[in-house]
């Protein structure tokens, strides 16, 4: 039975890696499509990713191209989470989510789970579960620990030594006015900082001990 109870409007820090430790994200196609399903999956009813399916089978696959074609499926769409901040690193993931409809959580992470696990094992010509069991999940409880966590999910792949300076499969990038990415609620977190994305920058770096010393707890949060 799971620890968490989740309740309609809390904020959670959800997070799981490969099972065995392995690598879930290959290359930038797996990334793209866990992303993918993060937008299209995010609804109380099923179908965008069918309508996804059937333009990627007519050449037209990106995300940008399918919201004008399906824009008012869209539309119409009940998000079951808020999507507030994730990262996406090789062997694992991050999120900051806001339940929005009862059993939302669960049937977001469901939902997403299962669909790129169907991607990656016909890929990959595996079989059997991907992540390591049930997703892991901790309330967040205050205002100060939401920013914090925030921060930390933003900047993750820093934490755990990726290099790339934009790195593109976190929201830390539309945190920072250097994208405009719609997937997450981002008004929360930066609404709360006068001049929102220099001063969000600053409060994370002035957050980096504390982050690095978090990354030796991440070890045995994820176990």
């Amino acid at each position: 039975m799971r620890k968490t109870e989740f309740a309609n409007g809390e904020y959670y820090h959800i997070y799981n890696r490969g099972v065995d430790k392995r690598e879930v994200f290959l290359d930038k196609k797996d990334y793209e499509r866990f992303i993918l399903g993060m937008s299209l999956l995010n609804d109380e009813k099923d179908g965008l990713m069918l309508i996804w399916r059937d333009l990627h089978k007519n050449g037209i696959a990106e995300l940008p191209k399918v919201q004008p074609l399906a824009s008012q499926r869209l539309n119409l769409r009940k998000p079951i989470v808020s999507i507030i901040a994730y990262c996406l690193n090789p062997n694992h993931y991050h999120f900051i989510v806001k339940q929005e409809q009862n059993n939302g959580i669960v049937k977001f992470m469901q939902k997403v789970g299962t669909s790129y696990t169907m991607y990656f094992n016909k890929k990959t010509k595996r079989s059997g579960a991907l992540f390591q069991g049930r997703f892991k999940s901790i309330h967040i409880d205050s205002n100060e620990y939401l920013l914090l966590l925030s921060a930390y999910v933003n900047v993750n792949h820093e934490i755990h030594g990726f290099s790339e300076k934009d790195w593109p499969y976190s929201s830390f990038l539309d945190y920072t006015g250097k994208r405009e990415g719609k997937l997450c609620n981002k008004e929360i977190i930066l609404g709360q900082f006068d001049n929102n994305f220099d001063e969000y920058e600053k409060y994370i770096k002035n957050n980096a001990d504390y982050f690095k010393d978090k990354k030796e707890l991440e070890e045995y949060i994820l176990e």
